[in-house]
């Protein structure tokens, strides 16, 4: 039986690491938004604490042969925190690394005089091993090849590890909110019966009083 080549090692391993990239990258993908003439086109992803994001957005003006349109964008976190926040602008960037686990939203609008019939913006947005430069890790630690692939393939399963450990703290912590829940709703089912058992009771009581001082029993 005749053994693997090494370049068939690196084509299978590289074709691991690009699934896995593409599992573990949602966001990693160009997203064309329309903005409107007048509103906010927001976009949002969850995710987990300690994580890089970088986003790079930018003005279609293939759409715009006439016009000079601006727009301004404001990042905020899980718990309303703006990370990121500029205006009057045609291109930008922002990046930073999580520290809140949650929904992230970007949300951009025109603010510029000439707001016609609304913009065509292209944002692209990368987390986590796809936001990573492979291309400078490889130059500045001198891998390559094989070793290079392994690296990928390094991180990309510590990602997958860490985000099966959020998703067991999120599974935990969704346990006890619902034990908590039943609990509540049981102890308030049996509040509604106490109270319904002793306002019958007070009825009966009442109706009895009346019966007897109308002299009907």
């Amino acid at each position: 039986m005749a053994r693997p080549t090494a370049p068939a090692v690196v084509l299978a391993l590289a074709a691991a690491v690009a699934m896995l990239l593409l599992l573990l990258s949602p966001g990693a993908e160009a997203v064309w938004l329309e903005l409107p003439p007048s509103g906010t086109k927001c976009v949002s992803e969850e995710i987990q604490p300690n994580v890089v994001v970088v986003a790079d957005y930018a003005i279609m003006f293939d759409s715009h042969p006439t016009g000079h349109p601006t727009v301004a964008v404001k990042v905020t976190s899980p718990y309303g925190n703006t990370v990121h926040q500029n205006a009057n602008a045609t291109t930008g960037q922002f990046a930073f690394t999580t520290s809140e686990a949650g929904n992230y939203l970007a949300c951009f609008w025109v603010d510029s005089a000439e707001k016609g019939s609304g913009v065509s913006l292209n944002l692209d947005w990368k987390i986590g091993i796809g936001a990573k430069d492979w291309d400078t890790v490889a130059k500045k630690e001198k891998i390559e090849g094989v070793e290079l692939e392994l690296r990928k393939l390094e991180a990309a399963v510590e990602s997958i590890h860490h985000n099966l450990l959020y998703l067991r703290a999120r599974e935990a912590e969704m346990r006890t909110v619902s034990e908590k829940t039943n609990s509540r709703v049981a102890w308030f089912s049996i509040l509604s019966l106490a109270v319904c058992i002793v306002v019958s009771v007070l009825n009966l009581w009442h109706l009895q009083g009346f019966f007897r001082k109308k002299k009907l029993i």
